[in-house]
């Protein structure tokens, strides 16, 4: 069982059970916009694969909030005899995501918006990238982004007020986004 980012002891931060079933529902959030441009990718091929995207050379894997090792090589679409039927690709876990690592990121909705378009899927035929924006997935892609860029209320066991981020246990996500020029949002002791 992994834990959930709520502390523990005097670091606790409160409502903990809310916190460690999605309070942000930054996973479930990330997850869903990560696996719909994983969906719209294979939806291309079927369909014609217009952009002329290499099966060979997608490197846009799928995500899921779980850690086994069987679902990180997998083939996909076996029974299609379209373009891209058994092409090989595997699952990450969710914090691993590029989403995760672009909301952490992102100062603002148009600044979130603008990374996820540049989001390279794979590469054409021609050795071309082919991009989220190429895709026209970005705008699917947007309402499943979390919103991360609104204060979070809790309350703290001690004075001190508890940062946010977008995913407690992306660490490199984290420490980088430290660094960004986005303004984070400390939610000050409430009393009750």
């Amino acid at each position: 069982m992994k834990g959930g980012a709520a502390g523990g002891g005097l670091s606790q931060i409160e409502p903990s059970a809310k916190i460690n079933l999605h309070f942000h529902g930054d996973f479930h959030a990330i997850a869903s916009a990560h696996n719909l441009l994983t969906a719209l990718i294979d939806a291309h091929l079927f369909h014609g694969n217009e952009l002329h995207l290499d099966p060979e050379r997608i490197t846009w894997p799928r995500t899921i909030d779980m850690n086994d090792r069987a679902l990180r090589r997998i083939a996909v679409s076996l029974d299609s005899k379209k373009e891209g039927g058994g092409r090989q690709t595997g699952f990450i876990i969710t914090a691993a995501s590029e989403i995760m690592a672009i909301v952490a990121l992102a100062k603002d909705r148009q600044d979130l918006r603008r990374r996820l378009d540049s989001i390279v899927v794979g590469a054409a035929r021609d050795g071309k990238p082919v991009s989220t924006r190429d895709l026209g997935a970005t705008g699917g892609m947007m309402p499943c982004s979390p919103k991360p860029f609104f204060p979070i209320s809790s309350k703290p066991r001690t004075e001190r007020p508890p940062l946010f981020t977008p995913d407690p246990s992306a660490i490199s996500h984290t420490a980088r986004a430290a660094s960004s020029p986005r303004k984070w949002a400390c939610a000050s002791p409430t009393t009750s």
